[in-house]
């Protein structure tokens, strides 16, 4: 049977943007690689009428609900109440949950007060979904043909509490089991990608294929459902197959998480270890390296060259080349890379230079214009791009580190370095 997903997020503090409803994505993107289709994402503010109003069209039009927000001890928590009101479920103490709570507080050494066993206040018949990351237990139950299951609203709960709680009981509601892979390209936009596949994909039916854009790269994600995993695995081997060889070294792999975790396992297998100078980056291509852990096995450090004078006396690139090219050139991408991998000491090196906005260099160079270099044993290589002209400067920044990755991501693979 197909699901239709309602994500309802309960909080005055996401309409008025004090924080961002990272929980909405995430939950998006695992209820996507379970095969549950979310077609609507709705936010209501702690008011009482207005979250009446948002369950009563959520109960009309989808068949699972899963709400975050609003299971806490103070009066504008009302989740559950609405919930429970909605679907015609007494709300009744649940001895357990409350005990769970007692001891969290015993635990950490924080005085309760009463009001906490108010979140031990649950839908009659509910399956319970125990926190272990905090106070406020989650629940589950059908009725009236539609599945609900609340989550708290803070994302270090509502993430865990998915992935341990929610997800099994998902996988419940559907006999058999939902593969999937995520196949991760870079050097193609995602409407190219989806041309290419367009019609396939309309014509598939088990395994599917969506596609996703992410900031300069591209996901297409292949799932499947059958009796067991072995028999899902055999439907999605052929369809990852044929979108590898389609796409080729665009796609950089499958269920890894980051271009730059795929750039950190290449440097530990082949023993070889990388050095970065910066300076339109401003550090985003390091902090990205050591963002994955065992970085430092291979990563050596990194230079922020901001400005010529540390281009000039730190990495040793010529005045000249300076004085003639100017800093966001070709020529003094490569001197920045090749004067990193002297003084690091490392086997490659990588560089970045270029205008990140908000208007043009003094050299007149437009915004967007970027070079990233490698810099190896063999030889230096320098990729320059044209990132568009608007001043989005995290944007810009995001997409040259990525370039710069997919730099060295090529050297390991013995391929070319392409445009």
């Amino acid at each position: 049977m197909s699901h239709t997903v309602e994500i309802l997020s309960v909080g005055t503090e996401l309409l008025l943007g004090n924080i961002a409803n990272t929980d909405a994505q995430m939950l998006s993107q695992g209820l996507s690689e379970l095969g549950l289709n979310v077609f609507w994402h709705t936010v209501v503010g702690d008011n009482l009428q207005r979250a009446q109003e948002a369950v009563a069209l959520a109960k009309q039009r989808a068949d699972i609900i899963i709400t975050t927000g609003g299971l806490g001890p103070t009066c504008d928590d009302l989740t559950k109440n609405v919930l429970a009101q909605a679907f015609g479920k007494k709300l009744v103490f649940d001895e357990d949950s409350a005990q769970r709570i007692r001891s969290y507080f015993a635990r950490t050494k924080r005085p309760m007060t009463d009001n906490n066993l108010q979140q031990a206040m649950l839908p009659e018949g509910c399956t319970v979904l125990v926190n272990d990351w905090g106070t406020a237990p989650g629940c589950a139950f059908e009725a009236d043909g539609v599945h609900v299951i609340m989550l708290p609203g803070p994302p270090s709960e509502c993430r865990p509490m998915f992935q341990y709680r929610a997800r099994p009981y998902l996988l419940s509601l559907s006999e058999g089991v939902i593969a999937s892979h995520t196949i991760k390209l870079f050097g193609i936009g995602e409407s190219s990608m989806e041309a290419q596949l367009r019609d396939q994909m309309n014509a598939m039916t088990n395994p599917t294929l969506a596609p996703y854009a992410k900031e300069g790269e591209c996901e297409l994600r292949v799932t499947a459902k059958a009796a067991d995993d072995g028999e899902a695995q055999a439907l999605l081997r052929p369809t990852v197959a044929q979108v590898k060889e389609l796409f080729g070294d665009k796609v950089y792999g499958v269920d890894v998480p980051s271009l730059e975790y795929v750039v950190i396992q290449g440097l530990k297998e082949k023993g070889l270890t990388l050095g970065t100078a910066e300076s339109c980056t401003g550090g985003l291509i390091a902090k990205r390296l050591t963002d994955v852990p065992g970085a430092s096995q291979v990563f050596k450090g990194g230079i922020v060259s901001y400005t010529n004078e540390i281009k000039e006396n730190v990495l040793r690139v010529p005045e000249h080349l300076l004085d003639q090219f100017g800093a966001v050139s070709r020529e003094v991408a490569a001197a920045m890379a090749e004067g990193a991998r002297q003084l690091l000491g490392c086997d490659i090196a990588l560089s970045s230079t270029g205008v990140a906005g908000p208007g043009q260099d003094d050299w007149e160079n437009e915004v967007g214009t970027m070079f990233v270099a490698i810099a190896t044993p063999e030889s230096t290589y320098v990729r320059a791009l044209n990132l568009g002209n608007r001043p989005m400067r995290e944007r810009l920044r995001t997409q040259t580190a990525s370039h710069a990755f997919d730099l060295v991501r090529r050297y390991l693979s013995g391929l070319d370095f392409g445009n």
